[in-house]
């Protein structure tokens, strides 16, 4: 009897030790939130939380913009790749711009030398290249971008004028050395721009967009079988009018799709299991005054940690 009493104490107190060191490897995960300021000539921000619901801003500018024409950062978009390193894109000047930024980190803190990406320089009349949103595709194992540009007259006329009438454009990139050649990569048939590839699962790709017309301005959905596409099935807006910027993050077993809702001058979001049926969330987070959109992603606890004493100590380098 003893021995089996010791037996199974000692089942007991394994399981104990696996539930205990399951809630610990969960608590050393957190979640990053790339951030900007208006008038967007101060660089990159971060905005920290354990529960991707709850935001503290660790006010300190990480990465100070020092390319392209204008010199700003927009809606800087990051992945980490498979070799733990951070990339980073944004879009630095608003007009008359053939590229965007990069620049990559291990630690989210100290940072490469940035890097400007030509990817319409062939293109003469293009009007802009907006809002680059970065992702790591395993299933081909690449990097993409995507991002919003206008070549007028390049599409039907629509309710848009010529210099306003965007569509998805993409590239590819093993090494951030060579890219692939730009490709178009939606024409939904109206202006689209602030794309976000989210992965639901094989072969379950979800496309969070932006209908730019001026009727519309607001946010909706289309589904693909792989991270390129073709997305299909364009939902009906699931916001309301004038808003923008999604950022989409994967928590307590529901997405929580976050965006700007200019309009009314606040951040909002919403909820969902299945990107058909939407429950809004905006009472439910908080989100520091004066962030702007940019990408959730999941990090080591020691990220944030350490970027929170390079914050008190000042040792966090801009280069």
């Amino acid at each position: 009897m003893n021995s089996y009493f010791k037996r199974h104490t000692c089942v007991q107190f394994a399981l104990l030790g696996l539930v205990i060191f399951t809630l610990s490897s969960c608590a050393r995960k957190a979640y990053l939130f790339t951030s900007f300021h208006e008038p967007a000539n101060e660089g990159l921000r971060l905005l920290y939380s354990d529960d991707a619901y709850h935001w503290n801003d660790l006010n300190q500018i990480f990465l100070k913009p020092e390319i392209g024409k204008d010199k700003i950062m927009r809606d800087p978009s990051v992945v980490q790749g498979p070799d733990g390193v951070f990339h980073l894109v944004w879009t630095c000047s608003w007009k008359g711009e053939s590229g965007f930024g990069h620049a990559s980190s291990k630690d989210m803190m100290n940072w490469s030398e940035q890097q400007f990406i030509p990817v319409l320089e062939n293109e003469k009349t293009v009007v802009n290249v907006w809002a680059p949103e970065i992702t790591y595709d395993k299933d081909n194992n690449e990097f993409i971008i995507i991002w919003a540009s206008t070549i007028p007259f390049r599409f039907a006329k629509g309710v848009e004028e010529e210099n306003n009438n965007h569509r998805m454009y993409s590239i590819r990139t093993k090494d951030f050395k060579t890219f692939s050649k730009a490709a178009l990569f939606l024409d939904p048939g109206f202006s689209v721009i602030d794309a976000v590839i989210v992965k639901k699962a094989a072969k379950d790709f979800v496309l969070v967009l932006k209908d730019n017309t001026r009727p519309n301005r607001n946010l909706k959905v289309a589904f693909a079988e792989k991270a390129l596409g073709p997305y299909k099935q364009v939902s009906e807006p699931y916001t309301g009018h004038l808003t923008e910027g999604p950022s989409v993050v994967k928590t307590k077993g529901e997405w929580l799709i976050y965006y700007d809702a200019y309009g009314d001058k606040k951040y909002a979001a919403v909820k969902t299991k299945d990107f058909k049926t939407f429950k809004d969330a905006s009472a439910e987070i908080s989100i520091p005054e004066g962030h702007k959109h940019g990408t959730i992603i999941q990090v080591k606890r020691k990220i944030i940690d350490n970027l929170r004493k390079g914050r008190s100590s000042g040792t966090a380098q801009i280069q």
